[in-house]
């Protein structure tokens, strides 16, 4: 057929086609494709590939596909990513959307990292380190060895655990290496002398030169850091102080600024509150508790950072805001009757009881993971046992995820640690 004639013919055919009904189309199709030979069926599959598989991804302005993925959750953005290199490329190079995955797994974000494609690969280490958390498989234990009687003083700071014990000795152990010091008797050491019961919570603050002691003679005493005077002596718990705390505040109301330095101490049913500075004028501002009866006691722990200061009870997680001394929350969770705090963050809280640690997601306030503990004797005043690192309650970041969780000492002299274990 001419080209002339060939071009009438198509035309005619075209005008034809488009009256049909999209049956008829595709039986018209059906019987072309049945008297089509090997060239024609091949030249079909190469542009029905081009017509039906555009990759639009390929094709949008690089914006608009960032926008476009950030409907997507992140496993189907993984899966995507199998799809080919360019989409691999631009998946893995949009920031917000692996940010915002990061941030609702509870990870800790640093904006000022511009690498577009570090935080695909952090995601992918919190997605690990999550999965680890819920499979009970984020932890190791180990044991340290060297007391020869009871464990009863336990103090944590930067990768160092001190213990002290009946056998008149105080060792520091570093955690990582398990490597041990014994302190020296001729070591240069302060005293503070004039309680009349047993201390068992002690905090300090080198800015104040002061350090705060709360005793079974149900007294804190406020000593010079420096000198090891006693610059005051605060009294009103009737009950063990078993926990005390020195803390800037972070919030303003009537009774403080910001900035200001406040102690709390804790005994089993009421938290005290007093403003201490170098002038050491120490007044009792507020007296918090849960029941006024008492029928409700306070576990030996407490938290407080400036904004809300958080205890556990027999009925749940306490938290108070420090503007207002206002209960802003109880968390409850199943059986807390016997649970204890070891530490509470932005993001999680870390609790434990004779059986378990136990972490606490306090954006939901499910319970995320837990890791058993043998038995050990569980302290009334709360000095048995520690936390270790804190800075992950607060948000992981992949790197904060390392160290000490726990630690606690054993009948047999030895103190049980838990740690973070390493990365898969």
């Amino acid at each position: 057929m001419e080209k002339k004639d060939f071009e009438a013919w198509l035309d005619n055919i075209s005008i034809t086609f488009l009256s049909l009904t999209d049956l008829q189309k595709n039986e018209t199709l059906d019987h072309l494709i049945s008297l089509s030979g090997a060239v024609q069926l091949r030249h079909l599959s190469n542009n029905l590939e081009i017509l039906l598989k555009r990759d639009f991804l390929k094709l949008l302005p690089l914006e608009l596909s960032f926008y476009l993925l950030k409907w997507l959750d992140p496993h189907t953005l993984l899966t995507c990513c199998l799809v080919s290199k360019q989409w691999n490329k631009v998946i893995s190079a949009c920031t917000e959307v692996w940010q915002t995955a990061c941030k609702n797994l509870g990870w800790q974000i640093d904006d000022s990292v511009q690498d577009p494609l570090h935080w695909k690969k952090v995601y992918l280490k919190a997605i690990l380190r999550m999965k680890q958390l819920k499979d009970h498989e984020a932890f190791e234990t180990s044991s340290l060895i060297g007391h020869s009687a009871r464990v009863y003083a336990l103090y944590y700071k930067d990768g160092l655990l001190c213990t002290g014990s009946d056998d008149l000795s105080a060792k520091l152990w570093d955690v990582s290496t398990v490597a041990c010091w014994e302190w020296s008797s001729g070591a240069k050491t302060q005293h503070f002398r004039g309680h009349t019961g047993a201390v068992f919570s002690v905090d300090y603050n080198d800015e104040l030169d002061v350090l705060v002691s709360g005793s079974a003679d149900f007294t804190v005493k406020v000593w010079a850091l420096s000198t090891g005077s006693c610059l005051n002596t605060l009294t009103g718990h009737t009950e063990w102080v078993t926990k005390v705390v020195l803390q800037k505040c972070k919030v303003k109301s009537l009774m403080h600024s910001p900035g200001d330095y406040i102690l709390l101490s804790a005994d089993k049913y009421e938290i005290k509150i007093w403003p201490i500075g170098r002038e050491i004028n120490c007044k009792c501002l507020k007296t918090l508790s849960v029941s006024e009866d008492r029928s409700i006691s306070l576990q030996p722990r407490l938290h407080f950072d400036g904004k809300y200061i958080v205890c556990s009870s027999a009925l749940g997680l306490y938290q108070w805001d420090f503007a207002s001394y206002d209960i802003v929350r109880v968390i409850k969770t199943p059986d807390f009757s016997n649970v204890s705090l070891l530490g509470f963050g932005e993001i999680f809280a870390l609790l434990f009881d004779n059986r378990y640690l136990y972490i606490i997601d306090l954006r939901t306030e499910e319970l995320i993971s837990r890791w058993p503990l043998p038995e050990y004797r569980k302290s009334k005043r709360g000095s048995s046992f520690l936390a270790g690192e804190m800075s992950w309650l607060n948000g992981l970041n992949g790197q904060n995820d390392t160290g000490l969780v726990f630690a606690t000492s054993m009948p047999d002299h030895s103190i049980h640690l838990v740690l973070w274990k390493e990365h898969g």
